[in-house]
């Protein structure tokens, strides 16, 4: 079996840089082709662009570009899901299965702290896959690359197109009894000194990545450019 293709979904704007270090980044994971899904940046360079007309929400826009990759001939059938602020920080030889724990217990840590969409959506989801045979789902909301089949990603698409808030990784993730190990999400919210310098992912905000400590410490792990940026990207 050959390494998997990368899809990145990712969205509209030039300027993105922690797209840029997230691919240099891939340096540490074998992989076949890289695509980019939903805006490719004029300064990525020898990727499959696929383009998506943007949608109504953030919400909308993952679920398009993610259906328009695994609908695309050339994709192939085994790929690594990848969101743009996704960092190997450590050489991996094949991306393993990683879970954040049972829905119910993630869902607490959102109820405790805010009501919105991205909650809603989530108790959607558990309903769904509770109305599918599976009453208690862990939740595959990390911030980490998540191995797909095109074939499934599209019946997972397909059972859970009528919530505009899908949680697609979870429902992919339970619809196929995936299992995997847990881990605490690598998503670092704050400019300080708290995260593990030795965690094999790592995953940053916009302002964690421009103004805090994670930052800059994943610069300067990656300082060479990857050949997926165009020359002019150097100065970056």
């Amino acid at each position: 079996m050959g390494h998997p293709d990368i899809v990145y979904v990712v969205r509209p704007g030039e300027h993105n840089p922690q797209l840029r270090y997230s691919l240099r980044s891939l340096a540490n994971l074998p992989h076949r082709q890289v695509w980019v899904a939903g805006h490719c940046p004029a300064w990525v360079r020898d990727v499959g662009a696929i383009p998506v007309p943007g949608q109504p929400t953030k919400y909308l826009s993952s679920t398009a570009n993610l259906r328009a990759a695994a609908e695309h001939p050339d994709v192939a059938e085994d790929f690594l899901l990848f969101n743009d602020d996704f960092f190997v920080m450590q050489p991996i030889g094949v991306m393993p299965v990683l879970h954040r724990g049972p829905v119910n217990q993630v869902e607490g840590y959102y109820a405790a702290r805010a009501q919105g969409k991205y909650l809603r959506g989530l108790r959607e989801t558990r309903a769904l896959l509770a109305d599918l045979g599976v009453p208690a789902p862990l939740s595959y909301e990390l911030h980490v690359p998540m191995p797909m089949t095109k074939t499934r990603a599209l019946e997972t698409l397909d059972t859970g197109q009528h919530l505009d808030v899908l949680h697609k990784r979870t429902l992919y993730g339970g619809l196929y009894s995936l299992g995997g190990r847990h881990i605490t999400d690598p998503k670092i919210l704050t400019r300080g000194n708290h995260f593990s310098r030795a965690a094999p992912f790592l995953s940053t905000m916009p302002d964690t990545f421009n103004y805090g400590q994670v930052g800059a410490f994943i610069r300067a792990r990656f300082p060479t450019p990857s050949p997926y940026e165009k020359r002019a990207g150097r100065s970056r």
